[in-house]
């Protein structure tokens, strides 16, 4: 009787074996799905990876391009300045040509968030200023600027060059 019953397991015990094995299958197709997708995706990552580096450094390199499209008529005017002057040496029409090409120049870099620093009668402030001497003064208290030697600058919000001045003592 105990063969009997073994006998009648078997075609049951095949058919789970047949069941697990179209199971198996499955999972493998799955796993070989999700694994194609994944290195398509780390393939995506790395395209984008590497636009986006080139895409930084191509930025880098142009960056200046507005700005220096904006000085070339200014360049232009200096040329025909000095093209001009060699010819008829009129030097009023000289410096007002040279007047008009610094009043163009300086546009260019406000309309660009440049900004002369106003320092004379104001306090030393060792974040704009660059004391290059003190000198006394009657009409100034101590620590007030006194004379702008050299001008500087703020970018934006960014002091791009602090101003040389004398500091009264």
């Amino acid at each position: 009787m105990d063969k009997e019953t073994k006998e009648d397991n078997v075609p049951e015990e095949q058919s789970a074996s047949a069941a697990q094995a179209a199971e198996l299958e499955e999972l493998r197709k799955q796993v070989e799905e999700h694994q194609q997708r994944f290195l398509r995706a780390q393939a995506d990552f790395d395209n984008f990876r590497r636009r986006s580096r080139q895409e930084k450094e191509d930025f880098a390199k142009y960056a200046s391009a507005k700005v220096i499209e904006q000085l070339l008529p200014i360049v232009d005017n200096f040329e025909r300045a000095l093209t001009s002057s060699k010819e008829t040496k009129d030097f009023e029409a000289l410096l007002k040509g040279l007047e008009m090409t610094a009043r163009q120049l300086e546009q260019v870099l406000k309309n660009e968030g440049l900004q002369a620093m106003e320092t004379v009668g104001q306090p030393f402030n060792p974040d704009f200023h660059q004391a290059i001497m003190q000198v006394e003064s009657e009409e100034h208290g101590e620590g007030i600027v006194v004379e702008e030697v050299q001008k500087g600058y703020v970018l934006k919000d960014k002091v791009l060059r602090p101003a040389m001045v004398k500091v009264s003592m």
